[in-house]
């Protein structure tokens, strides 16, 4: 009983806002609310281009959409000018009602059609490059043969996305989280190891034993994985945990794991690199790891969403995935539940 009285609140909500809107013969109802949902997206995304894109429209049509909604309510609900766009109190208002309204009707469809509803739609995620293109492709392959109904737009970056600008569901982040803001659910730690080419210990400079302690790799020429460290490297003591931190002098910088790899291959320098993308290599001797009782710290994995009162089911259905099958990918183990 108690659903069914704020469903019928909701209805309500959604019915008198409706009402509000309806002021400009021969718009249908559905018009109408297509009208609310690009003022609401053009808010959120900061501009008529932005949203346009998020839309898949043009911005002349953006922009046609505003004045019809402007029109209908006899309110001018933004200025714009050459470079800057700001919401009048009309706009304001009329912004915080249509969130509430669009709000309100997902979460009224949510609850009729029930927990078990399955996801439709187009699901648009941000993932590293390295583990976008290997190791989160079999979790990415589970989630669409269990919803067929489903798309996925996967898009591979090294950053934390505007989710309201770029119209982002989701993104899964490696490292330390730089976005306090959003909300963050632990997938698991990945090890990194330092590792090198053979020839790397016989060259010019180069110590002529294997390295056991941090002074011996500082004094080797390194490859520095730009977006976790560059002129500085952390390591820990396996058994003692005794932590230090050492210089070192990279002969090459790079933000992409792949080419951090094969550069170490071709002997260019030591590095510090998540052992799961060295496996074979390792096996097959063509890397060492150096110092192997000194290790840098895990590299946590977190899938990133920004805070809202709901949820649609693309997403739910997503991280129940990811939960269980990232840690399964990567051979690690998942993190305790909160």
């Amino acid at each position: 009983m108690a659903s069914m009285t704020v469903a019928a609140a909701r209805v309500e909500l959604l019915y008198d806002a409706r009402m509000n809107i309806e002021q400009t013969p021969g718009i249908s109802t559905a018009d109408r609310m297509m009208l609310v949902e690009t003022f609401v997206r053009i808010v959120d995304a900061g501009s008529l281009s932005a949203a346009a894109r998020l839309l898949e429209t043009t911005q002349p049509t953006i922009s046609r959409r505003l004045k019809t909604l402007e029109k209908s309510l006899g309110v001018r609900l933004l200025q714009r000018s050459t470079h800057a766009m700001t919401l009048t109190d009309d706009g304001i208002r009329c912004y915080e009602r249509a969130k509430a309204l669009i709000l309100g009707w997902q979460e009224f469809e949510s609850e009729i059609r029930g927990a078990g509803d399955e996801p439709v739609g187009t699901l648009r995620v941000i993932a590293p490059h390295a583990f976008g293109q290997q190791q989160l492709v079999a979790p990415l392959a589970e989630y669409l043969a269990r919803y067929p109904k489903m798309t996925v737009d996967w898009t591979l970056h090294d950053r934390t996305p505007d989710f309201i600008a770029e119209g982002i569901d989701c993104a899964i982040q490696v490292g330390a989280l730089t976005d306090t803001s959003v909300v963050a659910i632990p997938l698991g730690a990945v090890p990194r190891i330092v590792v090198g080419a053979p020839a790397l210990l016989h060259g010019a400079g180069g110590p002529a034993t294997m390295p056991t302690h941090p002074d011996d790799l500082a004094r080797l020429p390194w490859i520095a994985a730009s977006n976790f460290y560059r002129d500085e490297v952390e390591l820990a003591h396996a058994g003692s945990g005794e932590t230090v931190r050492m210089r070192i002098q990279p002969r090459l910088y790079t933000d992409n794991l792949y080419a951090l790899r094969n550069a170490a291959l071709l002997g260019v320098g030591a590095a510090v690199a998540s052992t799961w993308a060295l496996r074979e290599e390792l096996e097959s001797g063509h890397l060492v790891q150096l110092a192997p009782e000194w290790q840098a710290a895990p590299l946590p994995i977190h899938l990133i969403y920004p805070p809202a009162r709901f949820y649609p089911a693309r997403l739910r259905r997503f991280i129940d995935i990811m939960r269980v099958a990232v840690p399964q990918a990567f051979g690690i183990t998942p993190p305790a539940s909160s």
